[in-house]
């Protein structure tokens, strides 16, 4: 769930958040940002690659490993995917424009907002049966357009409203109570869980809520490449399936998934038959079509770092990474003029 962080007088509630510090991730550093050939920032994180192998444990190999990349993490809206081949395992058929919005952090473009409406409609609802957050469009000139025109923040405007619309929908298509859709007891999120168990292997370690208000499911990196790599190869190996629905549907709209001017777009764009999508708190998952996938999580949350380490482990697993120069660093300005980069550290080369 990409959106700002949260009020700062939030409401006040029972739990207890306070961190297990025993319980840290032994997270590494992934991403350097110089000045002048002075470290100024430290980017910790963890990140895995994976190889799909039906033959050891979890059906999964490791192909590299840093950090902590066992460690429950939150995946956030890197989940989307998943959830969208569950809403299409539940009889959810749309085209694929709609479907790979299903699978969007969108950026609130006219087109976003247009298409989670399409989704409604074809399905007899109107923006009313979304139960997700409010918020501004997530990309900095929609949301200067939309501001433009006079728009305040909606429901169909967060960037998770295509998913929303396809929850709603899903619901009608199996008699499922619309209202009340995100509540985790509901057929629809019972569905969902059991979807992502499935795809990741892995039964959550914990469960939560998204800023969106979806039932969110800590998991492993490793257990989240899984998933991915299933995505991207099934396009290949079982076009029939859900998962190659939701994966074909991504890599032919890379721009309902997130946006123009957005790094996600452009790695798919750039590299054919990839199946990518991020998440808030620094996560970033790729699947490949030979069934490899790269899971990252910067730990500090911050997003800057998440494509160029990415882009490294894709460059460990000799893709060639060349036409994603563009994402794979980023420019440090002193006075408007370049002095230093952010770029990956050599983490694979501990492996």
């Amino acid at each position: 769930m990409l959106s700002p962080a949260l009020p700062a007088h939030a409401p006040a509630r029972n739990e207890d958040h306070t961190p297990d510090i025993t319980a840290l991730p032994l997270h590494i550093p992934l991403a350097v940002q110089t000045r002048d050939g002075l470290v100024e920032s430290i980017h910790y994180g963890s990140v895995i690659a994976t190889a799909r192998d039906e033959t050891v444990d979890g059906g999964v190999r490791t192909l590299l490993s840093a950090g902590d990349p066992l460690a429950p993490f939150y995946p956030r809206s890197s989940l989307k995917p998943l959830q969208a081949v569950a809403m299409v395992s539940a009889g959810l058929d749309l085209p694929a424009d709609l479907l790979a919005l299903t699978a969007a952090s969108h950026s609130g473009a006219a087109t976003h907002r247009d298409g989670a409406l399409r989704i409604l409609e074809l399905h007899g609802l109107t923006a009313d049966a979304l139960e997700n957050s409010t918020d501004l469009p997530y990309g900095p000139d929609e949301r200067e357009e939309w501001l433009r025109a006079g728009g305040t923040a909606t429901q169909l405007t967060q960037n998770c409203s295509g998913k929303h619309a396809a929850m709603a929908a899903t619901c009608v298509i199996n008699g499922w109570p619309v209202r009340g859709y995100l509540d985790p007891a509901h057929p629809l999120q019972q569905f969902v869980a059991a979807t992502v168990r499935e795809l990741t292997g892995e039964r959550p370690q914990r469960t939560s809520t998204d800023g969106c208000g979806t039932p969110l499911f800590a998991l492993t990196l490793r257990g989240m490449a899984r998933a991915f790599g299933r995505l991207a190869a099934a396009v290949v190996t079982d076009p029939g399936s859900p998962e190659a629905a939701v994966g074909r549907s991504m890599t032919q709209h890379p721009h309902m998934v997130a946006g123009e001017g957005r790094d996600v777009t452009e790695l798919m764009r750039l590299l054919p038959g990839a199946v990518a999508k991020d998440g808030f708190e620094g996560v970033q998952l790729v699947g490949l079509p030979d069934g490899r996938a790269v899971a990252v999580k910067i730990s500090d949350g911050g997003d800057r770092a998440r494509m160029p380490v990415t882009v490294r482990a894709l460059e460990a697993l000799d893709v060639d990474t060349a036409p994603l120069a563009g994402i794979a660093t980023g420019a440090v300005l002193g006075g408007g003029r370049p002095v230093g980069t952010l770029t990956a550290t050599d983490f694979a080369a501990a492996n």
